[in-house]
């Protein structure tokens, strides 16, 4: 049965003795192509899904409470030899993301020693922002975890991580309220290693690809085709979107088209490598090398 706009359904029921794979969904606007096509096609049917933050998304994972979802990467590295990473597929940025930022008061080179607030929504974008201003710009503030709360968090600093939505609206709607300006740590990585940057993976959990090889394919090809249709429908998603968030819908259009990148080739696996390389070792708990397991999927990637 072929859907109206096109797109084939292409998951099968899962068999009774398992039950639904148990999928994760990031509840960001970020992921909202990812999962767009999914109800359209009739895949969401099949599927489990719990909608949460990135870092609690990527707990239930590492702890077998879901099969297959988006994961941090900072903690698909700490868990890579127990996770498989589905190719093709991921949140990441060749430039400017607009939704992983660091805000300051100050110019970066004067935030050495002084109180910077991290959100608690994504261990990665942190951990990259630790970096950047380490080893690019020369400083080490005095970072503290907040919620990611904008008001809370300039208040006790006069520097911020944030991320998501609330990143979208320091930017876009409360940069002159605050008196900040706005870093782009997608932009930043990628003028210091030419690589883009990717946020997040999405993996299944090595155990579950073993047992149900062909049903991870067909969730993967599920996620495949719903971005396809999302693509196919980017003027409507938006208009929807717009709704209900607080942007406009060219606003939208640009961060979906422009500004996120939801592939996982060469040049973005580069890009994780070169930072697994550069945050790696005992401490991180994970080795600069690692190897990565992608799921085999009868293609050549």
């Amino acid at each position: 049965m072929t859907s109206a706009t096109g797109h084939r359904p292409v998951l099968r029921a899962a068999s009774a003795d398992i039950g639904r794979p148990r999928v994760g969904h990031i509840d960001f606007l970020n992921c909202l192509p990812l999962f767009w096509g999914l109800a359209r096609t009739g895949s969401l049917l099949d599927l489990d899904l719990r909608r949460d933050s990135p870092e609690r998304l990527s707990d239930a994972l590492v702890a077998g409470q879901l099969d297959i979802s988006p994961i941090s990467v900072m903690e698909y590295l700490r868990h890579a030899d127990d996770l498989v990473i589905l190719p093709d597929i991921a949140v990441g940025a060749d430039g400017p993301v607009m939704s992983c930022l660091l805000l300051s008061k100050v110019p970066l080179e004067e935030l050495d020693g002084v109180p910077l607030a991290c959100t608690t929504a994504s261990r990665t974008t942190v951990r990259l922002a630790e970096l950047l201003l380490t080893e690019s710009v020369g400083v080490r503030p005095q970072y503290f975890s907040c919620p990611p709360d904008l008001p809370t968090m300039m208040a006790g600093a006069p520097a911020a991580v944030v991320i998501g939505d609330a990143a979208l609206r320091a930017s876009l709607l409360q940069a002159d309220t605050f008196g900040f300006q706005v870093y782009d740590l997608a932009e930043m990585w990628r003028e210091w290693t030419g690589l883009p940057f990717v946020f997040a993976v999405f993996a299944a959990r090595r155990e579950f690809v073993a047992d149900h090889p062909e049903l991870v394919r067909e969730v993967h090809a599920g996620f495949l085709a719903s971005r396809e249709l999302f693509l196919d429908e980017i003027d409507v998603v938006c208009h929807k979107a717009a709704r209900w968030a607080e942007f406009e819908v060219e606003t939208l259009k640009h961060y979906y088209l422009s500004a996120l990148d939801f592939g996982l080739g060469e040049r973005q696996l580069a890009g994780l490598r070169e930072f697994a390389r550069r945050v790696g070792g005992v401490d991180a708990g994970f080795a600069t090398d690692l190897g990565i397991h992608l799921l085999d999927t009868g293609r050549t990637h």
